[in-house]
């Protein structure tokens, strides 16, 4: 299996600025975060992240970068970055699995002394390396996404069956596990669990139960705060001792779809807490997809904004510092 690794590379990473300034949503400058260079160990970025190897750990920095339809889109939404940490921190430490983050304090890291800790504050991660399992463990408990698709086409979900009659938007008769291949580029592929048992041999139904059982807790967990958990994507990766560990981000607006529970049900695809605002935005433009994709506008930007704050005060109840 291969080490840990950032997530996959995207055709816009290329000349991405470093800092820069944008308006939140009560229209006062506030800085964004595209890129770093902090100068230590192996760096790779990924379409958020960039993954700094560095020995025996590596330090993980989320940036405001958004990414729509497999391009780095140029305009960063500020404070994203730093809603992906605490976010994942906050489902670490709740969902009480074994992981891999070790701290998310800056100062507790270690780094060298010429680092400036400041714009790493509140979006890094330190973890422990793994040896990444290369499938993603995707749990659906709604329909939706690329599942609603299938499912008008041929009435199943990454071949599993699901009863006639089903709308956009509803609850599954239970939450579905459909793994994927992880991509170097592009999309990730929906496999059949057989592909994923054949690959990985008793590691797989390990992985199927213990994703299950970490969407079905979670989900609960939203419910009682007002949030439908529709699906979420799950990463997974064993150490050199060969202990099965969570990586990468867990249960994050960039890696589920969370939605307003009151909305939920009604025969269609509800609102989103994530970058689906973006993507309909994108969808209503003259963009092709093939070229650089357009800024996007002040008032995208601060809903966007909005939104992901939205999920993370009503999951853990907190505020940004």
């Amino acid at each position: 299996m291969p080490r840990r690794r950032c997530p996959r590379p995207c055709p816009a990473s290329r000349g991405i600025s470093a800092n820069t300034f944008c308006y939140n949503s009560d229209m006062t400058l506030s800085p964004t975060l595209l890129q770093t260079d902090l100068g230590i160990g192996t760096v790779h970025r990924g379409k958020v992240r960039d993954c700094y190897d560095i020995g025996e750990r590596m330090l993980i920095v989320s940036t405001d970068r958004i990414s729509a339809f497999d391009w780095i889109l140029p305009t960063p939404i500020p404070d994203k970055g730093r809603v992906l940490t605490a976010i994942s921190a906050f489902w670490f430490d709740w969902l009480g699995v074994e992981h891999h983050l070790i701290t998310t304090d800056v100062a507790a890291m270690g780094l060298p002394a010429a680092i400036d800790p400041a714009p790493l504050v509140g979006r890094s991660m330190l973890v422990r390396k793994a040896n990444v399992v290369p499938f993603e463990c995707v749990v659906r408990g709604w329909l939706a996404g690329s599942g609603l698709k299938e499912y008008r086409e041929a009435g199943t979900v990454c071949g599993l069956t699901l009863p006639p009659g089903m709308r956009p938007g509803d609850r599954l008769p239970e939450p579905i596990f459909t793994p994927a291949t992880k991509a170097t580029t592009g999309h990730d592929e929906n496999v059949p669990f057989a592909a994923m048992a054949e690959a990985l041999g008793p590691l797989a139904d390990t992985l199927r139960s213990r994703s299950l059982e970490i969407y079905s807790r979670a989900a609960a967990y939203a419910a009682e705060r007002g949030i439908v958990l529709a699906d979420t994507k799950l990463e997974w990766g064993q150490t050199d001792d060969g202990q099965i560990i969570l990586v990468d981000e867990v249960l994050t607006p960039d890696s589920s779809r969370f939605w307003p529970a009151e909305e939920a049900g009604l025969g269609a695809v509800p609102s989103s807490f994530d970058k689906q605002f973006v993507r309909d935005w994108l969808e209503q433009t003259d963009w092709d997809k093939a070229s650089p994709p357009p800024p996007l506008p002040d008032p995208i930007v601060a809903e966007t904004r909005r939104k992901y704050l939205g999920a993370f005060r009503l999951l853990t109840g907190n505020t940004l510092a």
